[in-house]
Order: structure tokens, then C-alpha cells, then sequence
């Protein structure tokens, strides 16, 4: 533990945030940036999450192709080559930041593969830094590593906000295309794909969408604090649960500050079909160097500034109905 601390003291959460801000990509003209790294490590991210790579070696299984696949279509307007999997895996143990490594197989003999049966053959596993590996289990630090891939590589600056929001119709439609696969399939423990709906890269681009939709700021109280690209202090929330509705349109979104997410989640507070805040009148608060909630009740929620992007009030009725309590 003591060598463990000491490295983690050098190589932290900052310092592997930067890394992956900082990958080395082929940048094109005519394609822009090829986002093979970051896609890569995002599902990597994901399958050590879901406990898919439980120890540190990353096998070029069929898991992490697949899930890699998925992004990659998800996430880019491309059709998957083997390429687009096997150099990333090669390559990114050429980056500045030394986080990646491989372990070669005896029949390695030099040269970069780029099909997947001759990754398979030249290297029996990839792994990261220990102390990554050990961040990425850690659910704070995982979503922090995840949001600087996300607003540094899925970011068209031009457009920012089409470009999110079609990523995140993307998500949405592809959760749509497993309502007909059987509940044996989506509630299996041993197939990455019926982890797609509680997927922590969707959650990025939802969260990403709802936030930058709010200019960053609280739709209860306003608050705007940001620190960095990918730091900031709100979420994107769902208003229906997602765990039970699947719903991850932008109109079940709403941007509130950590203190008021936890509120809503809990029905501490709603909103109605003017779009006033309505408060529980059971409260008691003690609230010193801040506004009470309490004080909110009957104003207007901050919205977008597109009306196009309002909450749904049909969302909102169920908040209402079944979170809130008066």
C-alpha cells in the first residue's frame, strides 16, 4: 500500500484526466479527428466498471470488441474495421503519458498489427498503471476520467450542441432496440450488451447534453461553478428514472446542482405545468450563508433558452405524482 500511495501522490486523478485530454489521434481534414483512443478507453472503462475485466489484463476478447464496436458506431458516423480495434490497442502504449503497456506474445517479431487475429497473435494482453486501474473502479473517479474523454474528444466546437444531442439520440434509439430482446438476454450477467441501457458512457453524453442545454448553471437555484472543460458543478438529472423508464431524451432532463439533484431524486421539490418550483411544506431548514429552499417555492425554474428543449410536462406530472412529497 505504501508503494501504491507514494505513486499515487505523482500519477492522480489530475494527472491521468490530462492524459487522456492529451492522447496522440490522426487528424484529417475531409474526417476530423479519428477517435479510435478514446473509444477504446471508454470501453475499456465501461467492461472494467461492469466487472467484465476483473483484474488487470485486458484480453482482446470478444466483450471488448463488441462494446468497442458499439461506441465506435454509437459515437462516429463509421462502419467498424478490425483496424479501427487493433491499432488503438497497439498504439496507445506509444503515448507520452505512460499508462498503457503490452505484453507481447513469443510470436511477436516486431511491425504493428492491424487485423484482429494478428493483434491476437503478437499480444496477449494489454494493462494500465495500477494506479488507473485502481481509480477506474472507484464510481467519483470513474465518472471524472469518463467526462474528460467525453468533453475532449466528442466536442464538435462549431456545433457543440447538435453534435451531443445526436450522439445522445443515438444512445436512446439503440435502447429502444433492445426492447425486444428477452429479459433472460438484458438481465444475463455474462454478455456486455445488457449493460447498454445503464451504460456509463450514455450517462456522459446525457449528462454532457442536459448541462451544456442549461449554460451550465442550476435550473433550481442558478448556481454556475466550473472548473476545467469537464468539471463543473451540475448534473443532468432525469426527471422519470432512468433504471425504470429507459428515457434519456433530452426532455426528461433537467440541470440541477448537486444539492438539488439529490433533493428532486428524493421529491424534496417538484415542478408544475407553468414550470413554477413547488417545495415540500414538510422541511426544516436551517440555512445560515444560503438561500432555503423554502424561498424558491413559486418561482420560475431556469430553463433553456430554446423552448424546443423544456422539460416534458408530461414528465414532470409524474414527478409530481409519484417522487414529491407535499
Amino acid at each position: 500500500m505504501i508503494k501504491y500511495y507514494n505513486s499515487l501522490r505523482e500519477h492522480n486523478l489530475a494527472y491521468y484526466c490530462n492524459c487522456f485530454s492529451k492522447l496522440k489521434v490522426y487528424k484529417s481534414q475531409k474526417k476530423g479527428d479519428a477517435l479510435n483512443k478514446p473509444v477504446l478507453i471508454l470501453s475499456v472503462i465501461e467492461l472494467i466498471s461492469k466487472e467484465f475485466i476483473k483484474n488487470n489484463q485486458i484480453s482482446i476478447s470478444d466483450d471488448l470488441i463488441e462494446t468497442f464496436k458499439t461506441y465506435w458506431e454509437l459515437t462516429t458516423n463509421n462502419s467498424f474495421k478490425g483496424s479501427d480495434f487493433a491499432l488503438p490497442f497497439f498504439h496507445l502504449k506509444n503515448e507520452k503519458c505512460k499508462f498503457w503497456h503490452l505484453q507481447y506474445s513469443s510470436e511477436y517479431d516486431g511491425g504493428r498489427p492491424q487485423t484482429i487475429p494478428k493483434l491476437r497473435e503478437d499480444v496477449n494482453y494489454a494493462y494500465l498503471d495500477d494506479e488507473l486501474f485502481i481509480l477506474i473502479q472507484d464510481d467519483l473517479y470513474r465518472r471524472e476520467l469518463i467526462d474528460a474523454i467525453v468533453s475532449s474528444w466528442f466536442s464538435d466546437e462549431e456545433n457543440i450542441l447538435e453534435y451531443i444531442i445526436n450522439i445522445n439520440e443515438k444512445f436512446q434509439n439503440e435502447n429502444f432496440k433492445y426492447e425486444t430482446v428477452s429479459k433472460d438476454f438484458l438481465n444475463s450477467e455474462s454478455h456486455p450488451k445488457r449493460s447498454l441501457r445503464s451504460t456509463l458512457i450514455r450517462n456522459a453524453f446525457f449528462r454532457k447534453s442536459i448541462v451544456h442545454i442549461y449554460d451550465y448553471k442550476c435550473a433550481f437555484c442558478g448556481l454556475r461553478v466550473t472548473k476545467a472543460a469537464n468539471q463543473n458543478i451540475v448534473d443532468g438529472a432525469h426527471i422519470k428514472p432512468f433504471a425504470q423508464f429507459y428515457d434519456s431524451r433530452i426532455h426528461n432532463g433537467i440541470a440541477l446542482c448537486k444539492n438539488h439533484h439529490w433533493a428532486f431524486d428524493r421529491g424534496w421539490f417538484t415542478a408544475d405545468e407553468q414550470y413554477k418550483i413547488v417545495v415540500s411544506k414538510e422541511l426544516k431548514e436551517i440555512s445560515p450563508h444560503a438561500k432555503p429552499m423554502k424561498v424558491f417555492h413559486g418561482e420560475s425554474l431556469l430553463l433553456p433558452a430554446k423552448e424546443q428543449y423544456f422539460p416534458e410536462l408530461e414528465a414532470l406530472q409524474w414527478h409530481r405524482q409519484n417522487i414529491f412529497q407535499g
